[in-house]
């Protein structure tokens, strides 16, 4: 598995320690999609190294003279910004998150940088897509409820003009009105058990996803 890390000529040594590593970090549905190496000109024995997932950018650093790795993270929906700026010797390659923090590494092989900058720019657009469906589901769930609670206002006002007319108000109760009111509780207690689902690690991205543009449809 770790052999598809070192196509661009990454250092072989430092991908094992970062992917020993990572898989102890993964959590569930979280798959590894790319590993840089620094590369330093003059010596390059402790190299930092940077590491794509689908739900987030792991930055490692050799700390102890190389026993141990420290490392930071970022999830995707936190990274407003990735950034990639070519040199003489290299690559620097950057991410910047919603709350300001900037993290970043340089003297990477640009060829690495540009993969890396690719697959960012993939997952954001990933990240902005499911970011859209949120705010979609958001909406049609408050025009929804909107929808339903109108059509009881009329109702009840029939019932107290035609009252002093007919004097028989009793049997004139709109039944309706519960029966209509239920369905976007229904959709808004599926949809939170879908969510569930979804932060525990239980269904993929992609599932929860299908799976909400079928309730929405639904209703």
């Amino acid at each position: 598995m770790m052999e598809k890390f070192l196509n661009d000529e990454q250092d072989p040594k430092a991908v094992e320690k970062v992917y020993l590593r990572l898989t102890d970090l993964l959590t569930t549905g979280e798959e590894i999609i790319y590993i840089a190496v620094q590369k330093k000109p003059l010596v390059n024995l402790l190299p930092d190294c940077i590491a794509i997932t689908n739900k987030r950018v792991l930055f490692f650093t050799p700390a102890n003279l190389g026993l141990s790795i420290k490392f930071v993270d970022f999830v995707w929906k936190d990274i407003v910004d990735v950034h990639t700026k070519e040199e003489i010797i290299g690559a620097i390659f950057s991410v910047r998150t919603t709350n300001g923090a900037e993290m970043g590494v340089d003297y990477l092989p640009k060829v690495q940088a540009r993969k890396l900058y690719q697959y960012s720019q993939e997952r954001k657009e990933a990240e902005r897509e499911a970011r859209r469906l949120r705010e979609l589901e958001e909406k049609r769930a408050q025009s929804g409820s909107v929808q339903f609670e109108t059509p009881s206002q009329p109702v009840a006002a029939t019932v107290v003009h035609a009252a002093p007319v007919v004097e028989q108000p009793a049997p004139v109760a709109p039944p309706p009105a519960p029966v209509e009111t239920s369905k976007p509780d229904e959709l808004t207690e599926k949809l939170k058990k879908l969510k569930v689902l979804f932060e525990n690690g239980l269904i993929s991205q992609e599932e929860y996803n299908a799976k909400k543009l079928d309730l929405l449809s639904d209703f």
